[in-house]
């Protein structure tokens, strides 16, 4: 595949990545004025937010992948677009809690067929050494996806109201399906230097037996399942904290507080990316998770003090720094994923971590915060969510410790096969 082709194909997923995160959170700022409209607790939000759409994006991304695998991954990826797109408009319509649940379950079954076909197709487009900087370009999705959620979700909610929001961002993924169909390219699979691989093509069993035998991969995954819990609880509760807790409308959460949330973010991405690659090319890629967990690690104190800061400013301003060193994992993780992965279970593995991830990150997280906001709103009145969202980050150092073994098992398995590992 030619240079051009590779960039037009990696922009494609990028911007899909960005459609299917804008669509998944832009209900993050909505959650105040759907409450008051359609009268429900934080328990019923944080079921939306959560378990109810990851759920089903979650189980049916491993039928998809095993579906990636084998057949056209272009293909899979603009039908999944052009379904979650309408969903999110049908959250629109919405006129109580089943409702509205039953829209976001079927987001969920859409964007299933997103993330997985996606790693795979980007693992064929580049190198294991080059890998982590383009997953780093792809994850901005995250990030940039969920800042747009809030800034047009913001500002739509502002000047008319919550259905008009989800109306306007699920319509013109429907047209970028069509324009992902017509432009993007199906890679060659290729294997990676020295891989010896079967014919055969593998079941979705064979898939999990391997990904769990694999210590290194076990650890990875584990560690991005904890910091995604609270990457989740984070994003999808922060603009109801603010809020809540310091008196902002959705205008200046959508205009002041998301941008500074795509700065960090795209920062942190391409910045995490790149020095990934350039460590993985000097001390192999048992490196990059070390590097995940040091970035973390600075982060940590910020993301306390965001929950505990007595003023707007301070808040955003402390927020701002730990988004930036917290959102360095997406890119370097997958990217380690994808090159531990055997060729013809690229899109398996990236299924079953994104799987993991989902039922407990995205499924656990954001309705965890929501049972416990209501649960301490007997003794913390107005700030119960404030509390809530504290209580999940003090996960943070177990995902920590997690990338710190996945480093320790990376460095033991390059000892065996240093030339497969030093990729």
């Amino acid at each position: 595949m030619n240079a051009k082709a590779r960039r037009i194909t990696l922009l494609l997923l990028t911007v899909t990545y960005f459609f299917s995160y804008m669509d998944r959170q832009i209900l993050a700022i909505l959650l105040e004025d759907i409450k008051a409209d359609l009268l429900l607790n934080d328990t019923q939000l944080g079921l939306l937010s959560g378990l109810a759409f990851a759920l089903f994006y979650a189980t049916l991304g491993i039928p998809v992948a095993a579906m990636a695998d084998r057949m056209n991954r272009v293909n899979i990826i603009s039908i999944a677009l052009a379904i979650w797109s309408g969903m999110t408009a049908v959250c629109g319509l919405a006129q109580n809690f089943t409702q509205l649940l039953l829209a976001r379950i079927g987001v969920g079954i859409g964007e299933a067929g997103s993330s997985p076909p996606s790693h795979s197709i980007i693992a064929d487009l580049y190198p294991a050494d080059k890998r982590a900087l383009a997953l780093s370009i792809y994850s901005l999705g995250v990030t940039l996806g969920a800042a747009a959620g809030q800034m047009f979700g913001g500002n739509l909610t502002y000047f008319f109201d919550w259905r008009i929001a989800f109306l306007a961002i699920g319509l013109p993924g429907v047209a970028l399906a069509i324009i992902v169909k017509l432009f993007a390219t199906e890679p060659m699979r290729k294997a990676e230097p020295g891989a010896v691989e079967s014919d055969k093509m593998p079941s979705i069993g064979a898939g999990f037996r391997s990904i769990f035998a694999n210590r290194a991969a076990v650890w990875l995954v584990a560690g991005v399942t904890l910091t995604s819990m609270i990457g989740y609880a984070l994003t999808g509760w922060t603009p109801a904290y603010l809020i809540r807790s310091y008196g902002l409308n959705t205008l200046q959460v959508g205009n002041i507080v998301a941008p500074l949330l795509a700065i960090a973010g795209v920062a942190s991405g391409l910045g995490s990316g790149w020095l990934a690659n350039r460590l993985s090319q000097r001390y192999g890629i048992m490196a990059q998770p070390l590097m995940v967990a040091g970035l973390k690690a600075i982060a940590l104190p910020f993301l306390i003090w965001f929950y505990m800061a007595d003023s707007a400013p301070l808040a955003v301003g402390v927020y701002f720094i730990a988004v930036l060193f917290q959102s360095c994992y997406l890119g370097p993780t997958f990217a380690m994923i994808q090159t531990l992965a055997p060729l013809r279970m690229r899109a398996v593995w990236a299924a079953i971590t994104l799987l993991v991830i989902n039922l407990i990150g995205l499924g656990l997280g954001p309705t965890l915060v929501g049972v416990l906001s209501d649960y301490f709103v007997a003794d913390y009145g107005d700030e119960s969510l404030r509390q809530a969202l504290l209580v999940i980050a003090c996960f943070t150092p177990l995902a920590i410790f997690c990338y710190w073994r996945a480093s320790r098992c990376l460095a033991l398995q390059a000892q065996a096969e240093p030339a497969g590992l030093k990729a």
